[in-house]
């Protein structure tokens, strides 16, 4: 009996809670209750209301659903945001990123950055972010103090690096690292070779053998252009993908990100692996990189999750938006109406990318014995009525302001849109003295 229980330290009664898993289902009128970090209960309205709760909120017109997950991006890069717009890949990389990044970035550039970040990250619904950027070991000092939740990729390039003299150097960093947090409840390490062009096979094979020993996973970019995969051709007859396969990396650990070029081998060798796609649509947009077939990967069976990638190349870290231009983009590639309807879509922001990440036991649905990662999103608007489907709503017709409260591990982040842990308005000033150094070195 409900009664016989300890209380819940927190009861939730939104109009709709949209758990995920199982898949498309809608629960209207019920309760969610918390406690000690974890959902210990989901059921009708009436039933909820027998347990003792030291706090009850009741959550009108609002849809309850697992947080966000952004399974790609580069946090620190949001001081980048805007900086060398309406460029291709590799001359935005080349000619303005990695020198901006060689004359700006250092632990304190990483710190207020990864800040800026995760703020904004909070007000749009996201829980948890993956991370691939310089200073790891800043960035997990500030997902630590923030409350939120983090998988921090290791960035290893065969080149000296900011923070790493070389990729052995910032391999050991890397090792030490996964030590510090490995009992860390909300950090996870990661390694992450940048890119197979960025990476020879030497590197790659040391990261095997250390990602092996270690369980760690690995996220890469991956056939990100037509240009890098028809370069490796050149060069050596062998598409990046296939190289990764004959070196041991492809697996569930493995997130192979963008993957805008897929061939029928390439599928083949996704779908016998097992490794995890991550999609971002409008950063491949805007640097006209490509098409991810997201639908014909997802009726392959493979696991597909979606991330923004960095401020510097979308030009926002607004994974509900993002995650209505891949439910559309996958309409349009796949030529089918059907594709990626708005019920998938919505798992392929949450559960497909706890998966991808390795977390999928802990966060990813709103199950009991998860972890209380949620968000509640406000659908009273203007905007978004009459509600027939509220997950339709969600994705094709609500924007990330109406992100009312967000709770990771039970504790509450955003509450009324007021960010509970980080000063908005000194990340705001710290951004834009930011923004006046960069900008007067860079004109």
């Amino acid at each position: 009996m409900p009664n016989a229980s300890p209380p819940l330290d927190l009861l939730l009664l939104p109009t709709w809670l949209v758990p995920v898993e199982p898949a498309g289902v809608v629960l209207k009128e019920h309760g969610l209750g918390i406690r000690d970090g974890n959902i210990v209960f989901i059921g009708p309205r009436a039933e909820a209301l027998k347990y003792q709760a030291a706090e009850v909120r009741e959550l009108p017109d609002m849809l309850l659903t697992p947080g966000l997950v952004n399974a790609h991006g580069h946090a620190a890069m949001t001081l980048f945001r805007g900086l060398a717009d309406d460029l291709p890949l590799m001359t935005w990389l080349q000619d303005h990123v990695w020198p901006a990044e060689a004359r700006w970035v250092d632990e304190a550039f990483v710190r207020d950055g990864t800040d800026l970040a995760i703020a904004e990250q909070l007000k749009g619904g996201i829980t948890c972010f993956s991370d691939m950027y310089f200073y790891p070991r800043t960035a997990s000092e500030r997902v630590h103090h923030s409350g939120m939740r983090a998988q921090i990729c290791i960035p290893v390039l065969d080149f000296p690096i900011p923070g790493a003299r070389d990729a052995d150097d910032a391999l050991h960093q890397g090792i030490e690292l996964f030590n510090d947090f490995k009992h860390h409840p909300r950090l996870s390490i990661a390694f992450g070779p940048h890119a197979p062009y960025t990476v020879g096979d030497t590197n790659l094979e040391k990261i095997r053998v250390l990602a092996d020993e270690l369980d760690a996973p690995i996220q890469m970019h991956v056939h990100e252009t037509a240009g890098e995969v028809d370069e490796a051709v050149s060069a050596s007859g062998e598409r990046p993908l296939a190289r990764l396969a004959r070196l041991g990396l492809l697996g569930p650990r493995l997130q192979a990100v963008h993957m805008t070029q897929i061939s029928e081998d390439d599928l083949a060798l996704l779908v016998e692996s097992n490794t995890s796609v991550v999609h971002c649509p409008e950063s491949n947009l805007k640097l006209a990189s490509g098409f991810c077939p997201v639908e014909r990967l997802w009726q392959a069976g493979v696991n597909v999750a979606v991330g923004t990638d960095g401020a510097a190349s979308n030009n926002d870290l607004d994974l509900l938006g993002e995650t209505r231009t891949a439910a559309l983009l996958a309409k349009a590639v796949a030529g089918s109406a059907t594709a990626l309807d708005a019920h998938r879509a919505l798992r392929m922001a949450t559960l497909n990318g706890a998966r991808a990440v390795g977390l999928q036991a802990c966060i990813g649905s709103l199950e009991v014995g998860k972890a209380a990662d949620i968000t509640a999103f406000d659908l009273s608007g203007l905007a978004q009525q009459p509600i027939y489907d509220p997950v339709s709503q969600l994705i094709y017709a609500t924007g990330r302001e109406c992100v009312k409260h967000v709770w990771v591990a039970g504790k509450a982040l955003l509450d009324d849109r007021r960010l509970m842990r980080l000063d908005e308005q000194a990340l705001v000033d710290t951004a834009q003295r930011w923004g006046q150094r960069i900008g007067a070195r860079h004109e």
